[in-house]
């Protein structure tokens, strides 16, 4: 990971270098990125600290012992929590807060983190089709085809509940079954007591306070929410805990990678990724049409990156092709399953996993999600085509 980023930031900016990449065009990356970037450094930030100040200990022992044991029970229950926190919140809410909980919960009762961890990553991403605040793909797609909240929702209800069948069977069958995880059952551990317990209020009333203000103000940028909890975190440190306040908190692998990928993907841009998107998606809203164009915003944003093939692809969707462009959203919200890079929910991810220790086999992680990328997809279209 340290590598691809280098790379993708040196190649990036070579191209600007060169002039392969238009100033303008570089201009409007910054204006794009810089929000971006904001919210990534405080969001992590705030997430590492809350995990020292054992908030995520005390979430994770209470999911376990409700549990009780049974590794089916203790599925189910991380199924619709990271299905509920992906759908109500947003991907990249999931993947940044709800990664700790679970490689907690794996340590707490000394079960191995894989499953839980590609449980929240392949949720964070397939579970974001409903509400326009499950996604920044969402938000554009409403916009443009004229839908509210409900409105997306009743168009986009059974593509979602397809997609969260097929994914909960992909993991049980990949990565849950007795013969992934090696045991019948696990041992609850009691409740959980925080060592400070100052600290844990503050920072489990930071987290809180993050996730309230994304639900009742959508309009105010995440960014702001986020760097608002953070200080809260930060500042509760300084007072408690001051030595574990570090450069090392700051996410600097992200804040090198995401730039360079904007870079790169916007260079790819001018020089012809909207023809052929135009091209390879073609017009047509009947079935195979449909199935085509998610097909083509699966497959380029594990290439790419979803957000950039998202906003390049709805430009080549004709005004009026309500349903092909909810095909597009598809693709790019369930197919980035392939690539660690094909969405920021998974690099956020993988940075958490890194941060706690938790090797990701990256050969394993290839081909089953390439897997659930082709059947998530396939069976989300397929509800959108029956429920046309």
């Amino acid at each position: 990971m340290d590598v691809l980023a280098c790379a993708l930031l040196v190649c990036g900016l070579a191209l600007l270098a060169t002039g392969a990449l238009p100033a303008h065009a570089a201009g409007d990356v910054a204006h794009r990125t810089v929000p971006l970037l904001a919210f990534l450094a405080t969001v992590i930030v705030m997430a590492e600290l809350t995990g020292r100040a054992q908030v995520f200990d005390v979430l994770a022992s209470g999911i376990s012992r409700v549990g009780k044991g049974s590794y089916a029970r203790l599925f189910g229950l991380c199924v619709l929590l990271a299905s509920a926190t992906a759908l109500v919140l947003n991907l990249d809410t999931t993947a940044v807060l709800l990664t700790p909980v679970m490689l907690a919960m794996a340590a707490r009762v000394g079960i191995t983190p894989l499953p839980l961890a590609m449980t929240t990553v392949w949720l964070a991403n397939t579970a974001s089709l409903l509400l326009p605040v499950s996604n920044l793909t969402n938000l554009l797609a409403a916009d443009r085809v004229g839908l509210s909240a409900g409105g997306l929702a009743a168009r986009m209800w059974a593509p979602q509940a397809a997609v969260i069948a097929v994914t909960a069977v992909c993991l049980w069958a990949m990565y849950w079954r007795r013969g992934r995880r090696g045991t019948d059952g696990y041992v609850p551990t009691a409740a959980f007591r925080p060592a400070d317990p100052v600290l844990f209020r503050t920072c489990a009333l930071a987290c809180a306070g993050f996730l309230v203000a994304i639900l009742v103000a959508p309009a105010v940028p995440l960014w702001v929410d986020s760097l608002a909890a953070a200080l809260v975190v930060v500042a509760a440190f300084a007072l408690r805990r001051p030595h574990e306040l570090r450069l090392s908190l700051v996410p600097w692998r992200l804040l090198i990678m995401v730039p360079g990928m904007f870079l790169v993907v916007e260079t790819v841009n001018v020089h012809g990724l909207h023809s052929l998107l135009t091209h390879a998606m073609g017009t047509s809203e009947d079935a195979a049409g449909l199935f085509r164009s998610a097909s083509v915003g699966a497959g380029l944003s594990n290439v790419l990156n979803n957000l950039p093939v998202y906003l390049a692809g709805e430009s080549s969707v004709p005004d009026g092709n309500r349903d092909q462009l909810l095909a597009l959203l598809i693709g790019t919200n369930v197919g980035p399953l392939v690539t660690p890079w094909a969405s920021l929910a998974t690099l956020l991810w993988f940075e958490r996993c890194h941060a706690a220790g938790v090797r990701i086999p990256l050969a394993r992680f290839f081909g089953t999600g390439f897997v659930l990328a082709l059947t998530g997809t396939t069976a989300a279209t397929g509800a959108l085509v029956l429920t046309n």
